[in-house]
């Protein structure tokens, strides 16, 4: 597949661009295309970068919690850049590949804890009603707080428009490997 849109080169772009690109690169765990063609966009880059390293870095949410909406995120939306990537963020969060691939089933999957299965729902949710729904809502806040609550209805939203962004302009994979997508 070949990009519609180049990645930025740092080495060859304005300096300030230039130096997000290092540091996004160290937050996003090797997913350096989705940075260097966002550039492309430099003020738009400028501002989405930190709402997106505060999701992705720190942010409220557990990592696992997070991780699992991300994933589910990536599978409804087939983009195979977002799985492939949050595959690898996903196990450094503490997710086994059991409970990686029972993603893809989503909620109704075998084996969810009670709050794990309610992230998913919320994730399907979100993407299919652009709501979650009452029951689903109560059971996440037996366990989140509103501030993680907020933060869970922004990452779905973030990793959804990423997802299209990433699919629509074919941006390279950054070297992740066929075995990792296996999915979307």
């Amino acid at each position: 597949m070949t990009p519609k849109i180049q990645p930025v080169d740092p080495d060859s772009c304005r300096p300030d661009i230039a130096e997000m690109l290092r540091a996004g690169g160290q937050t996003t765990g090797g997913a350096d295309n989705v940075s260097a063609t966002l550039a492309s966009n430099p003020g738009l880059f400028r501002r989405f970068m930190p709402f997106a390293g505060k999701l992705l870095g720190a942010g409220k949410l557990s990592a696992r919690d997070r991780e699992l909406a991300v994933l589910r995120t990536a599978w409804v939306c087939r983009s195979a850049y977002e799985w492939g990537h949050h595959v690898r963020i996903g196990r450094d969060a503490g997710l086994s590949g059991a409970e990686i691939e029972a993603v893809k089933a989503g909620a109704s999957g075998d084996g969810w804890a009670r709050h794990d299965a309610a992230i998913l729902a919320a994730t399907d949710e979100l993407l299919t009603d652009h709501r979650v729904d009452d029951d689903t809502y109560r059971t996440l806040a037996e366990t989140l707080t509103h501030e993680q609550l907020i933060e869970l209805l922004f990452l779905v939203g973030n990793y959804t428009m990423l997802a299209g962004f990433l699919n629509s302009l074919d941006v390279d994979y950054d070297g992740v490997t066929d075995a990792e997508i296996s999915g979307p």
